[in-house]
Order: structure tokens, then C-alpha cells, then sequence
């Protein structure tokens, strides 16, 4: 049986240019997150290294299993998932101007990733909980900087003016930052949860 690596040498591989295919260690808490919370994704490892995984040592493969699995483990026990950016702001003053490059931008991005990854795995096919998805993960839309257009059409010019109204919006980004612990709870009981 393979050993994992340690959560820092884990850390050190997704921050290096080692990891060419792969995202870095805050957006792949997001990614991962994402698995966890939404419909199932069988090739999640896959998907996260662009069908590279068979070229990732083992020892970095399984870290990033048992990763998800605490991320999971902390969900199925009722307990937030530990978000790698500051989760709450008091007040839209004390947050930085939001910019592509902050960690929620960046943790976003990997979450949006997940969510688009496989077509056949589409989070919005349910008509009865197509609107709820659509406004649990709106915050993740919006702090990414890309919505599903941009999966297709990557084209930043024709981004949803909504979107960069919401974007510029300090007061309206604070209280998405604030929203995502929440709506992430709420995204995992509406996809694994009996009515």
C-alpha cells in the first residue's frame, strides 16, 4: 500500500513547477471541495491533473485522496469545511480590493474547475434544484472571474456584464465571501441527502 506524503510536501509539490498540469494548493482545495460537496466525480484525480495522473508519484496521489477525505469526513460529521482564505469579513472596508489573484479568487477557480469538469456530471440537470445551484455557487462564479460561458468560449470580453457589475461591487463580494462556508453545507445536503 502506498503512503501518502505529508500535507507539506504535498503542499510543496502543488506549489512547485513540478506540478505542471496540475493547479496549486489553494485552488486544489477548492477543486477537491467541490468533488466532495457536488455530484459525484469518479475521475476527479484524472481531471485535476488534465489525464496526467499516471505521471504523479503515488505518494502525492494518495495525500490528495486522504485530503478529500478529511475534507468529507468533516462535511458527514456536520462540521464547516475549513476554507483557506479569511471566510468572514466584517465589513467590505477591512476586505482587499478583490483581484484575480486573491486566495478566494484562486480557491474559487479551483471549485469552478470541479463543477465543469466532466459534462456528463452537469450540477444544473435537476430542474428542481437547478435554481438552488445556481445560487449556492454564484459566489464561486462571481470570485472566480469566469462563468460557464468561459468554459466554452474562453473569450474574457464577452464576460456576463452581471457578473462584472457583482464584481466590482465591495459590499456585494464581502457578503459572497461571508456566504461560501454556508452554501457549501447547503450544496452537500442537496446532493446527498434523501428528500
Amino acid at each position: 500500500m502506498t503512503t501518502a506524503c505529508t500535507q507539506e510536501q504535498l503542499f510543496d509539490f502543488l506549489n512547485s513547477d513540478d506540478n505542471e498540469c496540475g493547479l496549486d494548493a489553494i485552488a486544489t482545495h477548492g477543486f477537491l471541495t467541490a468533488t466532495v460537496v457536488g455530484k459525484p466525480l469518479s475521475n476527479w484525480l484524472d481531471l485535476m491533473f488534465e489525464g496526467n495522473s499516471d505521471t504523479i508519484d503515488e505518494a502525492i496521489k494518495q495525500a490528495l485522496v486522504e485530503w478529500r477525505e478529511e475534507l468529507l469526513n468533516q462535511l458527514k460529521n456536520e462540521q464547516p469545511i475549513n476554507l483557506p482564505f479569511v471566510s468572514y469579513v466584517e465589513d467590505e472596508n477591512d476586505m482587499e480590493e478583490f483581484s484575480l489573484y486573491s486566495d478566494v479568487a484562486i480557491w474559487s477557480i479551483g471549485f469552478i474547475d470541479a463543477m465543469y469538469a466532466d459534462t456528463f456530471n452537469d450540477w444544473f440537470a435537476d430542474e428542481e434544484t437547478e435554481e438552488d445551484v445556481a445560487m449556492l455557487t454564484l459566489p464561486m462564479v462571481v470570485l472566480s472571474g469566469v462563468d460557464e460561458e468561459d468554459e466554452v468560449d474562453t473569450d474574457l470580453d464577452e464576460e456576463d456584464e452581471s457578473l462584472q457589475e457583482l464584481r466590482s461591487d465591495k459590499e456585494m463580494v464581502a457578503q459572497m465571501v461571508n456566504s461560501i462556508e454556508n452554501n457549501l453545507t447547503e450544496l452537500f445536503l442537496l446532493f446527498h441527502t434523501e428528500d
